[in-house]
């Protein structure tokens, strides 16, 4: 899928929330949708990955995964990433199909 076919707050949580801290971030993100079925299956990856880099010891590893090699601080990331997680859970209150979704065309 491509991050069109996400549901607006799956779009607005995940990836415009990304955007504000580096885009980057949210290039992750958007790779990410190619690789998912729907809606739901890309909170799941996304909420994997996030909870992945949260437990990595090695910071200067993402930094260089994610951000290639620019310098970012680590705090602002991680506070970025828990605002994310809590983004998904609150986007996951409401049924896939009866979140809104844009019609890009």
């Amino acid at each position: 899928m491509d991050t069109d076919d996400l549901s607006i707050p799956a779009y607005k949580g995940i990836i415009a929330g990304a955007e504000k801290f580096n885009h980057d971030l949210t290039l992750q993100f958007g790779v990410l949708a190619s690789s998912c079925l729907d809606d739901d299956h890309y909170l799941n990856q996304a909420e994997a990955k996030i909870k992945d880099w949260l437990q990595l010891d090695d910071f200067e590893k993402i930094i260089d995964d994610i951000f290639y090699g620019e310098s970012v601080i680590e705090k602002e990331f991680r506070k970025t990433l828990d605002k994310i997680l809590s983004n998904i859970d609150e986007i996951r209150k409401t049924p896939m199909e009866q979140r809104d979704y844009d019609d890009w065309g």
